[in-house]
């Protein structure tokens, strides 16, 4: 396939250091950059590679049209992401065409609960993309509380808080380990599921895993400074072990 080549570049929990040789290769010698951000926001995304993109480099902020304005029931929130998406892959796949090379940022790995996933399902039958995967936000997360997510033969289960409650309390009662992502004003809810589940004195919240800021409590704690937004809970498995 001719043309550039659109790179689906995963930079990892929050830290620069753990991104890959390859990402950070790519981000330094980059002529377009792309990036998901809310409309006045910088990007978590971008902020992450701060002082690494070229300052020759031209960069598209992709601005989500809507975020927790309305529910995820409602019929106008698919219809006004997609249509979103097909405008950000429509611009990417002109660069393209001309021949640039575009990098899109991808906080976690590309391939992981991300928005680049909505753009490579409409790119990657007309363009060349490449993914570079990355350490997923839940693996700086678990790593941040110093103990191991699995051991032996636990069933580890990643859960949204999005799902329903009852959803939430009976998947976590069959599962050994977990982690609870998107959680943000759904954290009442969680905290219920978990409590239903018999896992709550055994939950950890962290908040910006791998970054400058992060924090990590027991939320049996006082946990009150810790905000859900960017944060995961992690329930660790107490499996066999020699």
């Amino acid at each position: 396939m001719s043309g550039g080549t659109i790179y689906g570049v995963g930079l990892g929990p929050g830290d620069p250091d753990l991104m890959s040789v390859r990402a950070d290769r790519l981000l330094r010698n980059a002529r377009h950059v792309a990036f998901f951000r809310k409309p006045g926001r910088n990007g978590q995304a971008r902020k992450i590679v701060d002082g690494m993109i070229p300052g020759s480099a031209t960069e598209f902020p992709m601005e989500y049209p809507v975020t927790t304005e309305i529910p995820l029931s409602d019929p106008r929130y698919n219809a006004l992401l997609a249509t979103f998406y097909e405008d950000c892959a429509a611009h990417l796949k002109n660069l393209s065409n001309t021949g640039e090379d575009v990098v899109v940022l991808c906080e976690g790995d590309p391939f992981f609960y991300g928005s680049f996933m909505h753009l490579y399902s409409r790119l990657r039958d007309g363009a060349q993309v490449k993914i570079v995967p990355a350490i997923t936000g839940m693996s700086g997360a678990w790593t941040a509380t110093g103990d191991p997510i699995t051991w032996g033969d636990d069933v580890l289960t990643i859960l949204m808080g999005t799902l329903p409650e009852d959803d939430l309390a009976r998947r976590m009662a069959q599962t050994d380990a977990l982690v609870v992502m998107k959680i943000g004003r759904n954290i009442e809810k969680v905290k219920r599921a978990l409590k239903t589940a018999g896992l709550y004195d055994r939950a950890w919240i962290v908040e910006y895993a791998q970054m400058p800021n992060q924090r990590v409590c027991k939320l049996s704690d006082d946990c009150e400074e810790i905000t859900p937004y960017f944060s995961i809970i992690i329930v660790h498995g107490q499996g066999r072990r020699p």
